[in-house]
């Protein structure tokens, strides 16, 4: 069988990809989010283009999850549920509950020209692609079952409830169900054929670097401009501290040792954060003139937090002497 080991290349972009920390997702992440904002005409020019460069992201992951499950015994299912309630709890209900405790004090107007619900909309939820690309490198089979923890807080269901408005969240039962099908499936399979598990080993490494590119697709860096220095604040403070409280958990419940920095990756805010400030005034008409202040800074947030997790948290690992590649 032809190998590609001893080969060289004649431009190292692999290589080159792989010195930046995450680079194999960061990279192409922003990639993609030029690509999309400066040449949007190209991601739609259809067929098999489209397909790749824009719309792979979920499809990609599906896989990505459908393969984690297969490294998921019966005998192994309990760490994952044990990850998946740290990352939960430390990434969105600690810090979510720690904003309304704040909101207490200053109010709606928040402070610093950041609104109570541009804050808390973004330490809510987290980006379950950037989480599955990062550990699907430096983690194992636990840290990427933890996604779960980001089907679970997607959408706008807890802002709504740390607002005392939860009573009108209405998250269908079925999207949830529909998002760990998946990972079941997975586990199903996994279980009754190892070879499957093997064969699907290096899903990771091949898509990541694809979905990580259609991911950014969908980030325009207008929305920087847009959202200002408050939003690009917000966004690097919100992710180192999310990202700290989910390494604390690693460290001190999950016992990772020197493969607590993988917690720092953790600390993202999903794109579709960008629509929660206009379902809260829905349910709430007394957050409307926060919305388009909010929503510009949300977008500033998804991007910088996309970029700072996976850096911060290779570099944690890295120091602590877990910088681990899976195979």
């Amino acid at each position: 069988m032809m190998t590609y080991e001893s080969e060289k290349s004649l431009v190292p972009l692999y290589d080159g990809m792989n010195k930046v920390p995450g680079g194999a997702m960061v990279i192409p992440l922003v990639l993609g989010s030029l690509v999309g904002t400066f040449f949007p005409e190209f991601l739609n020019l259809g067929s098999f283009t489209t397909a790749l460069f824009k719309s792979s992201a979920g499809p990609l992951i599906a896989l990505l999850i459908f393969s984690t499950g297969m490294q998921i015994t019966v005998r192994s299912s309990g760490p994952v549920l044990g990850h998946t309630a740290v990352v939960l709890i430390f990434k969105t209900l600690i810090p979510a509950a720690l904003i309304t405790l704040l909101g207490l004090f200053v109010g709606n107007d928040g402070f610093w020209g950041i609104s109570l619900l541009a804050m808390l909309t973004v330490v809510a939820n987290s980006n379950g692609g950037i989480w599955l690309a990062f550990t699907g490198k430096y983690g194992d089979y636990r840290d990427r079952g933890a996604y779960i923890a980001s089907a679970v807080n997607d959408g706008p269901f807890f802002v709504l409830l740390f607002l005392g408005a939860s009573g009108l969240a209405d998250i269908p039962v079925s999207l949830m169900i529909a998002a760990v099908i998946p990972l079941l499936v997975g586990m199903l399979v996994g279980n009754l054929d190892p070879k499957w598990t093997n064969l699907m080993k290096p899903t990771g490494a091949i898509v990541i670097p694809f979905f990580a590119f259609a991911l950014g697709t969908g980030i325009n860096l207008h929305s920087i401009v847009t959202g200002g220095a408050t939003g690009i604040v917000l966004g690097i403070i919100a992710s180192l501290l999310t990202g700290l409280f989910v390494f604390i958990g690693y460290k001190t419940i999950l016992k990772r040792g020197n493969q607590s920095g993988i917690g720092f990756a953790a600390g993202t805010t999903a794109g579709n954060a960008i629509i929660t400030p206009e379902i809260v005034a829905q349910a709430d008409p007394t957050f409307a003139p926060f919305v388009q202040t909010a929503t510009a800074q949300i977008a500033a947030a998804v991007l910088v937090s996309a970029i700072i997790a996976p850096l911060m948290a290779a570099w944690v690992l890295k120091k602590q002497g877990g910088l681990v590649s899976e195979s």
